[in-house]
């Protein structure tokens, strides 16, 4: 027959996956991104890191290309650098260099709640998770409920609040510039 656990005991438990203690234990910069980012899963900083180390090694192989193939290599770096513009992970599409450095943070800050932090509709990460879970925030006509959501540059202007949601209500009470049709609805 086995003791009870002490609750210290049930406590350290609670840390601990025993099946899987290799995932459960992750590296420090892992545990650091995933606590900054809000990441819900750890499987998605983990497609992350793959998605900016395959980008890396395709950058190293276009790069590493000869000259005999010098307007090929101008082709698909342009190609590459606008892919990666248009979603956002780079600031510029001048050169090569900027693929080489992209890391899995830059996927975290495309998030959608990282978004809105930044389009300052959400005062902190945590707040932007729970607005985007309980439905509040809309991407074109579409309502969102995934804070996984990669957000591209072209999309970013399209983000708002849902209609009949009570933070958009809020917000244009407070600006003094809610409708009188909305009051009657």
């Amino acid at each position: 027959m086995v003791r009870k656990l002490k609750y210290h005991e049930q406590k350290l438990l609670r840390r601990l996956d025993l099946v899987n203690w290799e995932a459960a234990g992750g590296n420090l910069a892992e545990v650091k991104a995933l606590r900054r980012y809000r990441l819900g899963r750890r499987e998605d900083y983990v497609q992350y890191k793959a998605l900016a180390r395959s980008v890396r090694a395709l950058a190293r192989r276009l790069r590493d290309l000869g000259p005999a193939s010098a307007a090929f290599r101008a082709r698909s770096a342009g190609a590459l650098l606008e892919k990666l513009y248009g979603l956002g992970l780079v600031s510029c599409r001048r050169s090569l260099a900027v693929c080489e450095s992209l890391s899995a943070a830059a996927f975290c800050r495309r998030r959608l709640p990282c978004l809105l932090v930044k389009l300052r509709m959400a005062q902190s990460l945590r707040h932007a998770v729970t607005f985007v879970e309980q439905g509040h925030v809309r991407v074109g006509p579409e309502v969102v409920t995934d804070p996984a959501l990669l957000i591209p540059r072209a999309v970013e202007d399209f983000i708002t609040w849902v209609d009949a949601s009570r933070l958009r209500q809020k917000v244009l009470d407070y600006n003094q510039e809610r409708d009188d049709f909305d009051l009657a609805a």
